[in-house]
């Protein structure tokens, strides 16, 4: 006969079984049977199939009102500020307050890592990219300008985004933490707060790769999706059958923001990486985003290829090989525009229900009714 005490262990280890299911992790839009575009992703559909880029998050959620973080995107592991890399800056619409876009767009290049955030905590964004630069080397002990680029959108709706929590030790450590391979999807980093068509978003994260009769280049987006419209998937009004429209709720009240960043291997210098970036906005206007007037929609592209990286003492001798030209940018263009539709729709599929600041909830996008209707519409 069982002793009380072994009666009551049994129960214990009986009730941690039924309180605590496995959960399984959801699944990517691709997984599940949408194929968003004709070409084909890399092995981890992510920015970091680009070779050399790297991706970090800190998330912050505090009690029950702060839900924000940062995310960290690093074209390559070493000096960026010594050996820059091409770079390009294009505005959508610009109610935003992107930092060190201007230089971006004015000297073609990018000389640190690129920092998400929200909006009032660009100034900790700088901070901590200043301090990375300045302490990465003896290297730069002498510099004394660091044009930092920072990206943010308004998570103000699920966070309490006056309390100002993300600090410069939270940047360095999202910079520092960076790495390849598998990028973590949704409310993560800075996308722990965000808004996308009345659903959750978030973080969200593609690629594609070039066959290699057009070159095998390797083209990465990374989105910050906190935006509104209405839903489409693969031109399926998702939006609509889910009920998550009406005019004047979701066209009048569409504000928000987004954050494109787009990484390639491909030899393109500023000119084009610009040309690359405009693209884009077809990917993002194609899931029914209409790029309202109070939203800050920025892209920022740069090209990993390490022969067009541009030393910053003008002593270096800078040999760069022959880049493309323009007549062989379309297949780079159809590229950033699959990957950038997809990198949103992945971000929606990735991000869970939230509650934050002032008790408000927001729901996910649900799945299942997601697939239905794709089914209905004879997309899968």
């Amino acid at each position: 006969m069982l002793k009380i005490s072994q009666v009551v262990a049994v129960f214990l280890v009986l009730c941690v079984f039924v309180a605590v299911p496995a959960q399984a992790a959801k699944q990517r839009p691709r997984d599940l049977g949408i194929t968003i575009g004709i070409m084909n992703p890399g092995p981890n559909n992510a920015i970091t199939d680009v070779k050399g880029v790297l991706v970090g998050h800190v998330t912050l959620n505090e009690g029950d009102s702060i839900r924000t973080g940062v995310t960290a995107i690093l074209p390559y592991k070493g000096n960026i500020f010594q050996n820059k890399v091409p770079g390009a800056f294009f505005v959508g619409n610009g109610f935003g307050k992107m930092a060190g876009g201007t230089q971006v767009a004015e000297l073609g290049n990018i000389e640190t890592p690129i920092v998400l955030t929200n909006t009032m905590n660009i100034a900790a964004g700088l901070d901590g990219i200043i301090d990375y630069t300045l302490s990465f080397s003896p290297e730069n002990d002498g510099v004394r300008s660091v044009n930092g680029v920072v990206g943010e959108t308004n998570d103000g709706g699920l966070n309490d985004i006056r309390a100002r929590v993300v600090t410069k030790k939270h940047v360095l450590e999202a910079i520092t933490n960076a790495k390849s391979g598998p990028v973590e999807e949704g409310c993560v980093g800075a996308g722990a707060g965000t808004i996308a068509f009345g659903f959750k978003g978030g973080i969200g994260t593609a690629s594609r790769v070039l066959p290699k009769s057009l070159g095998g280049y390797t083209v990465g987006v990374l989105v910050q999706s906190n935006f509104g419209g209405v839903l489409d998937i693969n031109g399926v009004p998702v939006g609509v059958e889910l009920g998550q429209y009406s005019f004047k709720e979701h066209i009048e009240s569409a504000d928000g923001s987004i954050m494109i960043i787009v990484a390639t291997d491909a030899p393109l210098d500023a000119r084009n990486l610009e040309r690359l970036a405009k693209r884009a906005f077809i990917g993002l206007g194609r899931t029914g985003s209409i790029i309202s007037n109070g939203s800050g929609d920025y892209i920022i592209a740069f090209s990993t290829d390490p022969s067009l990286r541009i030393p910053h003492s003008t002593k270096e001798k800078f040999d760069a090989m022959k880049v493309l030209r323009n007549d062989e940018m379309s297949p780079l263009f159809m590229a950033v525009i699959e990957a950038t539709e997809e990198a949103v729709i992945n971000s929606l599929f990735a991000a869970t229900t939230t509650t934050g600041v002032n008790g408000r909830t927001v729901n996910e996008l649900p799945v299942d009714k997601t697939l239905e209707l794709m089914k209905k519409y004879g997309k899968i």
